[in-house]
């Protein structure tokens, strides 16, 4: 700080004397209150009306201290814990990843792909709709005698949170035929119609197989669908055990709305297989019917858990 002037008194032979040195040399207080025409006011003063308080300190001139921000590594794991919360809602709620473990979907689905399943849209009252490809649980023990997996600690652990399909959940991937009120039939070796509309499968049904099955099992059929319920069939017709072949169980081969899990909207792995799964055009020739209105959340667990933590990341930074 500058050097503060003394102001001059008279002595006995009226000369100006100085100050002593030990006088001439004492600071002025950074607390100190100037008036506006003093010249002497400390620089870094901040007078606010009648007071002022020096950078870096305090109330009543006290030292403050300046408060660190928190280690990365100390909140790393605070962001891990919030990521996984958001991941496991994400997966209840949103969107989860089921593995293909079978070729009845073939071509469309390989059996190893992992799929992306839409599970909002049905909380706000949404129905699957024809010619969608849709996961729901076991209607009535339809995959008795087929194996099962024993999962490690690892894989339960990320099944849990949405990351790995769960081993331990008896659910089955189909194409959505008919909905409530339809009536869906197939004689010979086909085409397959819906309300006496032929439908062109070309498209997603598996190559060199016939729309229709000949034999005295289920592959022949004519079925009015109830509401409440929906008729579903793999896409590898001769290599599907669908609805087809499900008819003398409790739902005589129906898949309760309530059942379905979601809508499978995204083939995610691998990734030179990513790809959308669109209901084919053949589902919207006009003739079939009225449709329920959905709308699909294409979307990793991981990646809007990442985007959930980023705000909760800028708000923590923001408010050190």
């Amino acid at each position: 700080m500058g050097d503060v002037a003394v102001g001059a008194r008279s002595g006995h032979d009226g000369e100006e004397h100085r100050g002593s040195p030990a006088e001439s040399t004492v600071p002025a207080a950074d607390s100190a209150v100037t008036s506006g025409n003093d010249s002497g006011a400390a620089k870094d003063d901040r007078v606010t009306g009648e007071h002022t308080t020096a950078e870096g300190q305090g109330p009543g001139g006290t030292a403050r201290t300046a408060k660190k921000p928190r280690s990365f590594w100390k909140e790393l794991p605070i962001l891990i814990g919030i990521a996984l919360v958001l991941a496991l809602l994400i997966k209840t709620f949103l969107v989860q990843a089921f593995s293909i473990p079978s070729d009845s979907m073939q071509n469309t689905l390989q059996q190893g792909d992992r799929v992306l399943v839409d599970k909002l849209t049905p909380w706000f009252g949404s129905e699957p709709e024809r010619g969608e490809v849709v996961v729901f649980h076991d209607p009535d023990n339809w995959l008795a005698g087929e194996p099962t997996t024993d999962p490690n600690a690892l894989q339960t652990f990320l099944s849990w949170i949405g990351l790995m399909p769960s081993a331990e959940e008896k659910d089955l991937i189909k194409r959505v035929i008919g909905v409530g009120g339809d009536t869906v039939e197939c004689k010979n070796t086909g085409p397959l119609r819906v309300n006496g509309k032929a439908l062109d499968e070309k498209s997603y049904v598996y190559a060199g197989n016939t729309p229709c099955s000949v034999d005295d099992q289920g592959g022949q059929f004519k079925v009015k669908v109830p509401e409440g319920y929906i008729w579903v069939m793999g896409d590898h017709r001769q290599n599907s055990r669908d609805s087809r072949y499900n008819q003398s169980d409790a739902h005589h081969g129906m898949v309760p709305v309530k059942d379905v899990v979601g809508r499978a909207v995204v083939i995610a792995w691998p990734v030179n297989r990513w790809d959308n799964l669109p209901v084919p055009d053949t589902f919207d020739q006009s003739g079939l019917g009225a449709q329920p209105a959905a709308a699909g959340l294409p979307a990793a667990p991981q990646g809007l858990a990442l985007a959930g933590v980023v705000p909760v990341v800028w708000w923590r930074r923001r408010k050190q």
